[in-house]
């Protein structure tokens, strides 16, 4: 691949060992573009290199400087780049992807994601924590279990795909298919009703969707597999794995707020002064834990009546004066406050008995002999 540096730039400069040297890298499949930063010096021109190149050059860099630290955006490409450099022993940040074009100048470019990039990590190694936010690194067997969970949440979303292309194409030619058209037992009633053509429109559909199914279904059995015995009642085994596996390390966090923030469960704010106004949830964190927790509360509405959550909130969510948006807005507190109080569970600050949760009676041991 040709780049846009010259050959004496893949080792050190020569000269005095500079303290620090920051690097910014705007990382695509096969090149990354890299702006630098000496010290307390001005960002210099961006280089562009391709994955190969930039790990000799970033290696070369130790030489130049007592500490090397970089910064990527978090993205497709996974964490294989920090862990590369980590070995080198670079200090490396992830940080969450934003929109570094702050002034509006509606103006775009891999040059300068990576300047903006490196701008913001010498406030960030200066001591400016808001200069933009890290992301955790997950483990590599955290990251491994974590796209399990992922993948099956792809699989479902693809089955839901393929059943409403198959009820377009019915819809298309004025008829209507409902529920589970393409199961086994329902397919051979379903061909015989249908025109020939739209039945060939539907078979391979019907093909595809039985094989996601199955697949789905393993997935789905091997993460409640996985799911320990000891959990409340309402806490399903697929939802426990879902949750754990987003989380990673419950005691990452290291207060209540840290928890509700993560789960982008929080509304959205905008106060000045005297004036305070609350909307809707601000969808900050993790977008898969938001229908876990959500569903999750759903059942332990009817299976956690003792659950102080439950408790306080269930009066006003029984009551047939509450309109449908409230109740959404009173089951989305509660999943806020669910998360919290599993936090403290998973972390050992407290038991689950202590909160009202009852859990699920243990299997009966087999009888030996």
């Amino acid at each position: 691949m040709k780049t846009n540096h010259h050959p004496h730039e893949l080792t050190p400069t020569s000269g005095c060992k500079a303290k620090q040297i920051k690097l910014g890298i705007d990382v695509h499949a096969d090149r990354y573009v890299v702006v630098r930063l000496v010290d307390g010096g001005t960002p210099q021109p961006p280089q562009r290199f391709t994955p190969d190149q930039f790990l000799i050059w970033a290696q070369a860099q130790r030489a130049d400087a007592e500490q090397v630290i970089t910064c990527y955006e978090a993205g497709p490409f996974g964490y294989g780049l920090h862990r590369r450099l980590s070995q080198l022993g670079i200090t490396n940040h992830v940080v969450r992807p934003r929109d570094w074009d702050e002034y509006g100048q509606h103006v775009k470019t891999d040059n300068r994601d990576a300047r903006q990039l490196v701008l913001a990590l010498d406030r960030y190694v200066a001591g400016n924590r808001a200069a933009f936010c890290v992301v955790r690194v997950p483990t590599e067997a955290e990251e491994q279990k974590r796209s399990i969970s992922r993948q099956r949440e792809s699989l479902q979303k693809e089955k839901q795909r393929l059943a409403a292309q198959g009820r377009s194409h019915v819809l298309y030619y004025g008829g209507r298919l409902q529920g589970e058209w393409w199961k086994s037992r329902r397919w051979p009633m379903l061909a015989a009703e249908l025109t020939p053509f739209l039945t060939q429109l539907l078979a391979p559909l019907q093909r595809l969707l039985l094989a996601v199914e199955e697949e789905l279904q393993a997935l789905t059995r091997q993460l409640e597999a996985a799911a320990p015995a000891a959990l409340p009642l309402g806490l399903g085994a697929l939802t426990q794995e879902i949750l754990e596996r987003e989380i990673g390390d419950w005691q990452r966090f290291k207060n209540r707020r840290q928890v509700a923030s993560y789960t982008g469960l929080c509304p959205r704010e905008d106060s000045s002064a005297q004036r305070r106004f609350q909307g809707s949830i601000n969808k900050h964190g993790n977008r898969r834990l938001r229908p876990a927790l959500v569903e999750c509360l759903w059942r332990l509405c009817v299976f956690q009546p003792n659950y102080r959550v439950v408790k306080k909130w269930r009066p006003t969510l029984l009551d047939k004066k509450t309109g449908s948006a409230r109740r959404k807005k009173i089951i989305v507190a509660m999943a806020r406050a669910f998360a919290v109080d599993w936090w403290r569970v998973r972390t050992g600050r407290c038991q689950p008995e202590a909160l009202g949760l009852v859990m699920k009676p243990c299997a009966p041991a087999c009888a030996v002999g």
